[in-house]
Formats: C-alpha cells, sequence, structure tokens
C-alpha cells in the first residue's frame, strides 16, 4: 500500500505531534500546513458550528492539495447557559479575549448556580477531506461541571474549571497524559483513525479488484 500524506490545517506543534503519535501504525505522513507549504492560509472561523469552522478551515487547503486534509473545531457548552460558549469559546469574553477572561466571563455567568446544575461538555469535531475531496466528520466529546474556580497549573482555557466526570478533578490537575487519553480530542482523534483505517481497507480493496 503506498504512503499517503495528510496534511493538518494547523501549526499547533502540540497538535500535530498528537496527531502523528495516534495515527504512527497507519501507512500515513502528517504534515503540518507551513510543513506542507500552506502556512500563508489563514481561514476565518465565522461558522455557526463547530462542523461549519473545520469543514471552512479543511476546504480550504484541500482545494489546493492533494492529499488528505483534516482540521478541527472544539467548544465548550454549558447547559445552563443554552449551550454557551460553544463556538465562540476562544472568543468568548471579546476580540482580544484571553484564557483568564474567557474563565473570569464564564464564571460570572454561573455566579449562584449550584454544583450540580453547572454541567457541561467539551466537544471537538474533525472535518476530514479525503483525495477524491469527499468530506466525512468525527467527533469527540467529554462530559464535565464548571468549578468555582480555575484548579490546576497544567493545562489552558478551560481546563482549570473543567471537572471532569468521574476524576473529580480538572483537567489542569489531572495533567496532559491522563487528558491526552479520555479527553474530547482524544475520542475524535480514535474516530479519526477509525474512519482513515477504512478509507484506506477501502482504497486497498479497490486497487486488488482493479488489477
Amino acid at each position: 500500500m503506498s504512503r499517503k500524506t495528510l496534511i493538518v490545517s494547523s501549526d499547533n506543534s502540540h497538535k500535530i505531534m498528537e496527531i502523528r503519535d495516534i495515527l504512527k501504525d497507519l501507512p500515513i505522513t502528517v504534515l503540518s500546513k507551513t510543513e506542507a507549504g500552506y502556512g500563508d492560509i489563514e481561514v476565518i472561523e465565522d461558522g455557526d458550528t463547530l462542523e461549519e469552522n473545520a469543514t471552512k478551515k479543511a476546504v480550504e487547503i484541500a482545494q489546493k492539495a492533494n492529499a488528505i486534509v483534516i482540521a478541527d473545531d472544539t467548544g465548550l457548552f454549558v447547559d445552563k447557559l443554552n449551550g454557551e460558549p460553544g463556538v465562540y469559546s476562544a472568543r468568548y469574553s471579546g476580540e482580544n479575549a484571553t484564557y483568564s477572561s474567557n474563565n473570569k466571563k464564564l464564571l460570572t455567568k454561573l455566579e449562584g448556580v449550584p454544583l450540580e446544575e453547572r454541567t457541561a461538555m467539551f466537544k471537538t469535531i474533525i472535518a476530514i477531506v479525503l483525495e477524491d475531496k469527499n468530506i466525512k466528520l468525527t467527533s469527540g466529546e467529554c462530559s464535565g461541571k464548571i468549578g468555582f474556580e480555575p484548579r490546576g497549573e497544567k493545562g489552558f482555557g478551560y481546563d482549570p474549571l473543567f471537572i471532569v466526570d468521574g476524576y473529580g478533578k480538572t483537567f489542569a490537575e489531572l495533567g496532559e497524559e491522563i487528558k491526552n487519553t479520555i479527553s474530547h480530542r482524544a475520542n475524535a482523534l480514535r474516530n479519526l483513525k477509525e474512519e482513515l483505517k477504512k478509507f484506506l481497507e477501502d482504497e486497498g480493496n479497490e486497487n486488488s479488484s482493479n488489477k
């Protein structure tokens, strides 16, 4: 089976390493968008859903590349706030949002709400554009509750506030090693791997039947 190239619509080195690790036993070479020569492409994430944003980022590069392209988008959905911050998670407190200002806004909005009503879900959507330009979506979720104050030093974003169901600790307290096995992104990446396996198997079967 010939080796495939997969371009990630990102230059986040941590993300690229994580994807390389989870796909390491597949015949796939993972490249960041800069490594693939598309570092100048900047996509405005103005979709109304995670699915729209992820698809937009993947399609933008796939139009120019003869490779598999993936892109992801993640949001935190708090039940008590009707799903806020959701698709606006990264810029919840405004255009110049920081992790700290986003967390502060979230805590302010949940002031006075008891812990049992602070249920929330992290969700990651990964858009995959295959070589034939067909688009597939995979997702991953992780449930928890929003704490009353930041806890832990090891995370980023909303990690210090998100108390993971079944663990009683925030992502920032659990650290990368555990987070990378139970998180929304980890679940979405496992589902990505299954989709790519199916694609490679289908292509292999098609090639052998054409011989």
